[in-house]
């Protein structure tokens, strides 16, 4: 596993001894060492996400970054935040990636009207396994528990990706609509229930 490290809020990290990542082309701002960089055809998905992706217009250009020395990541001054998944399941917004440990598997899956609504696209990013994983947002990640007595209501717009035995909905808040008036995006809601995190971020897109 390769070492993941914020340097600053809006550049990463990534420690390579041999190793290979995979990150969202053209975020490398800087490295040292004997680094190769290459595209990556499949992103860690296989044949049948690529092709899902190409269908769904779902595109996710992917660069490989691999030897030994340090290399530096960044985009468009977004904050970076590391997520470690310990054999565990990660459901992201494709928009939100930046980088992930080449060993973590990656797939598609049909957000639906939760994709729709949001306009973040039909289909969202999974990434499983173990290894590291850095996302970007605007502001500061901020990582909310969901438990079976509390379930979450997140806006569309700040949803970032969640992990956990969770499950989603999409709901419809009539009176929250007719108080702030029917263009706003605050009437539509992902309602969050079940055991674990769900990631936001303080701003809308």
């Amino acid at each position: 596993m390769s070492s993941f490290r914020i340097n600053s809020d809006r550049l990463l990290e990534v420690d390579l001894q041999n190793e290979k990542v995979l990150a969202i082309a053209g975020a490398m701002v800087a490295y040292t060492g004997s680094v190769k960089f290459e595209k990556a055809i499949l992103g860690g998905e296989g044949l049948f996400g690529a092709l899902k992706r190409k269908v769904s217009n779902e595109g996710m250009s992917l660069m490989q970054t691999s030897g030994t020395g340090k290399v530096f990541f960044a985009h468009n001054a977004a904050e970076i935040a590391v997520i470690p998944l310990a054999n565990e399941k990660l459901f992201i917004e494709s928009s939100s990636l930046l980088a992930y440990d080449m060993g973590l598997k990656t797939n598609t899956t049909f957000a639906g009207l939760r994709g729709a609504a949001s306009g973040q696209g039909l289909f969202t990013t999974t990434v499983e396994g173990s290894g590291n994983i850095a996302v970007i947002s605007r502001g500061n990640l901020i990582t909310l528990e969901v438990g079976p007595n509390y379930p979450l209501f997140v806006d569309p717009d700040a949803f970032i990706g969640y992990k956990g035995n969770i499950s989603q909905e999409f709901v419809f808040d009539v009176n929250w609509r007719t108080m702030v008036g029917e263009a706003s995006g605050e009437s539509y809601q992902f309602k969050f229930t079940g055991q674990g995190v769900v990631y936001i971020q303080p701003a809308e897109r």
